[in-house]
């Protein structure tokens, strides 16, 4: 019997759903952050060609290590 190897790779950006799990801040949170301008477009997140919003998860990271203590 054989087996198939699938591989999953991580998205580099993803919904306000789901950036919403892997974060820990409620959706209301993610766009209040770009509401308020606190997150840029181009760096934490994107839209997409139909105006969808997708969270950069490098972008995300790199926000959290910048946050001073």
């Amino acid at each position: 019997m054989s087996e198939t190897v699938v591989r999953v790779a991580a998205a580099p950006y993803v919904t306000i759903p789901l950036a919403a799990v892997i974060t820990g801040l409620t959706e209301k949170a993610i766009r209040r952050k770009i509401e308020e301008g606190k997150w840029v477009e181009g760096r934490e997140y994107r839209r997409s060609p139909d105006g969808g919003i997708f969270i950069s998860l490098k972008g995300y990271q790199q926000w959290v290590e910048k946050a001073t203590a």
